[in-house]
């Protein structure tokens, strides 16, 4: 869990998107809860709009408008490298919607989980940042929060290990490393190997290219950019 699945509902004209939890425990009621009162108070073009939701018995179910385009990761990891014009438009969405979300929206939030599965997009290639359940609500005048390591391997900002508060900085780190993803349409961690003088884990081996004055290197099989 969870899952997502469309279906076609006499109360919405368009094709909709459902998230289902289907563990109900004690950890998927909280994600739950917390993904309804978060997203539910926010509203920007660059966020997945709540639509609806069901919370009867063991039924808990999240209604989104649907995203045409899927998610940013199968865009990014596909085949086809997709133009810098593309990529720039949703690298510079995603950045306006956590603006809004840290900044700009009535009480603070922090995502904790962003990474290019989270990202969708609509029909035009608008990035929507999506999955609020790991999300961090702050009170009014509150910028740090002390709370338990969220969010997904390889995207988790350092000062998570040191059992301190943690502010929106935390996104900020997640984003960067989604950058790179976008730059390089390489993955965070590489499964396979990538040959010599290379490296499995994508902020490793960018930090190499840096210090050794290579930085070529990030676009190399990038036609567009060479150009």
């Amino acid at each position: 869990f969870p899952y997502t699945t469309l279906f076609r509902s006499g109360s919405f004209k368009d094709t909709v998107a459902v998230k289902k939890l289907d563990r109900v425990a004690q950890d998927a009621e909280k994600e739950f809860l917390a993904e309804v009162n978060t997203i539910g108070q926010t509203n920007h073009k660059h966020l997945v709009r709540l639509l609806g939701f069901c919370y009867e018995k063991q039924h808990r179910l999240l209604v989104y408008e649907y995203m045409g385009n899927g998610t940013l990761a199968s865009l990014l990891f596909g085949k086809t490298i997709r133009s810098w014009k593309l990529r720039t438009q949703i690298a510079t969405g995603i950045a306006r919607g956590l603006v809004y979300l840290h900044d700009e929206c009535s009480s603070q939030m922090i995502h904790c989980d962003i990474k290019p599965q989270n990202i969708l997009l609509d029909d035009y290639y608008n990035a929507r940042i999506s999955d609020f359940g790991l999300a961090k609500l702050l009170q009014i005048n509150q910028s740090r929060t002390l709370t338990n390591i969220r969010g997904t391997r390889g995207y988790v900002a350092p000062e998570w290990f040191r059992n301190t508060q943690i502010t929106s900085k935390v996104d900020v780190y997640s984003f960067g490393v989604l950058l790179l993803e976008i730059i390089c349409c390489r993955r965070h961690v590489e499964d396979i190997d990538i040959g010599e003088g290379g490296n499995s884990i994508l902020t490793d081996w960018v930090w190499d290219c840096f210090q050794e004055g290579r930085l070529d290197a990030l676009v190399e099989n990038d036609f567009e950019v060479l150009e």
